[in-house]
């Protein structure tokens, strides 16, 4: 089995090194930023990480600010690891564009002091020369978005992270409130109320005769088979978008009867499909409350 893979990310301050960084980590790679050199050989060296950790690809930031610095000695560290699995990373970028993100985010370029940002641009390349002529990946920035990044690098190293968002389905209860942290909402009080049948009242949609009578509603079968194709439609365009957590939330006034069995019916139907959703239902375990149950 071949070791993870170690990715050295390295290139011009302002061409997007902390968004690739950040992205990496979001894929669930181990992300270490402008660690001195003296201390990376010990990360590095076995029993340098942790047993949960050297089972996940590693990217290490490094730049001119990191402490110690030296790019041809970066050059020939790495080349004497040629057979655990590094790879180098380089970003580039027009000095222009560099200068234009300087002045619009008004951040001082780290080498440049009190001098204009285009002296610290100059020195930063000189230094960067052999980490450039040594990467095997250069990418130039000069014309991508921090979104164009984004995108890119979850496209070229999405094999070696989990990039699935973390999917959660809840049920709540309009009485209490809508969920603040819900994605995607949808309402269940167009399905008839089984809190109106004495003999259901008592029970939640997690009970068979509660969840029957929830789905024998004329409307049920085309609205289970609209959210199913809705969300067969969503799910992969905010796993493309990179988005880490999508929360479904299904309301009913209470939050105890058809919001509960629509949550886990789509639960269901989302694990057969290779999800692993998290189901939870907030309001399950309030009490009933007569005078509610029935608005709509």
């Amino acid at each position: 089995m071949n070791p993870p893979p170690i990715l050295l990310v390295t290139g011009m301050s302002g061409a997007g090194k902390s968004t690739v960084l950040r992205t990496l980590e979001d894929m669930g790679w181990e992300v270490v930023d402008n660690l001195p050199l003296r201390l990376l050989e010990g990360l590095l060296a076995i029993g340098g990480r942790g047993e949960d950790e050297a089972a996940r690809p590693l990217a290490l930031g490094i730049g001119p600010r990191t402490r110690e610095f030296d790019a041809r000695q970066i050059v020939q560290g790495i080349r004497q690891r040629a057979g655990d699995g590094f790879g180098t990373l380089f970003l580039d970028c027009e000095t222009t564009e560099l200068e234009r993100r300087y002045n619009e985010t008004r951040r001082r370029h780290p080498l440049a002091a009190g001098h204009p940002a285009s002296d610290g641009i100059a020195r930063e390349r000189d230094m960067l020369v052999p980490l450039r002529d040594f990467a095997n990946r250069l990418v130039d920035t000069t014309d991508l978005s921090a979104n164009d990044l984004t995108h890119w690098v979850r496209e070229t190293f999405g094999a070696h992270g989990h990039v699935d968002p973390v999917l959660s389905v809840m049920s709540f209860g309009f009485s209490r409130g809508v969920p603040r942290d819900a994605d995607i909402v949808l309402d269940m009080r167009f399905l008839r109320n089984p809190h109106w049948v004495p003999a259901l009242r008592p029970g939640t949609g997690r009970d068979p005769a509660v969840a029957a009578y929830v789905a024998d509603d004329p409307a049920y079968a085309d609205a289970m088979a609209a959210f199913e194709t809705m969300l067969g439609i969503v799910l992969p365009r905010y796993r493309a978008e990179g988005k880490s957590y999508v929360t479904i939330a299904f309301g009913c006034t209470g939050g105890r009867h058809r919001s509960v069995h629509v949550a886990e019916r789509i639960g269901a139907w989302l694990r057969e499909r290779g999800f692993s959703p998290t189901i939870h239902h907030r309001d399950l375990g309030t009490a009933p409350q007569d005078s509610l149950a029935g608005a709509v």
